[in-house]
């Protein structure tokens, strides 16, 4: 089996354990390559074939970054992350700016209390509504954790 077929095989694999987006899988390719070989003329061969590896999978609709970033925002709200906090996590796993706001926009038109519910969240998980910790500490939590000052301070009181 050459390095291209062991490649091809090696997305399929990973997609089968991890969504992903596009940028970030062919990160994770590039790395497999690095492990694989040594010679730096396979290895440019390999980087090239990268190209032809993510278009196949998108052609059998393996990789989708619009179906990777409505699960994961979906995911992410769960865990009562906020607007900011996700964006950052998308654009971290190589989706594009325009995409993550998009996809963001849509699901916080669906539920207008998104942000402040998840703040509410946030609070209620890191006991910042029942101590008697200095509100200063508390309002930085929040912030740190990418929550606007207006909410926070909502949330807090």
């Amino acid at each position: 089996m050459d390095y291209k077929d062991k490649l091809l095989k090696y997305a399929v694999y990973y997609l089968s354990k991890y969504s992903s987006s596009k940028k970030n899988l062919e990160y994770i390719l590039k790395k497999k390559i690095r492990r694989l070989t040594e010679e730096k003329k396979i290895r440019y061969e390999l980087y090239q074939e990268i190209k032809n590896v993510t278009y196949k999978l998108e052609q059998q609709k393996l990789l989708n970054d619009i179906v990777f970033v409505e699960s994961k925002i979906s995911s992410l709200l769960v865990q009562a992350k906020s607007k900011n906090y996700i964006k950052q996590y998308l654009i971290r796993k190589g989706v594009e700016n325009k995409l993550a706001d998009q996809q963001i926009s849509n699901f916080y038109k669906k539920n207008t209390n998104l942000e402040k519910d998840n703040a509410f969240k946030f609070a209620k998980k890191r006991n910042l509504l029942n101590d008697n910790k200095d509100f200063e500490k508390k309002l930085s939590k929040m912030a740190r954790a990418g929550f606007s000052y207006q909410i926070a301070k909502e949330v807090l009181k």
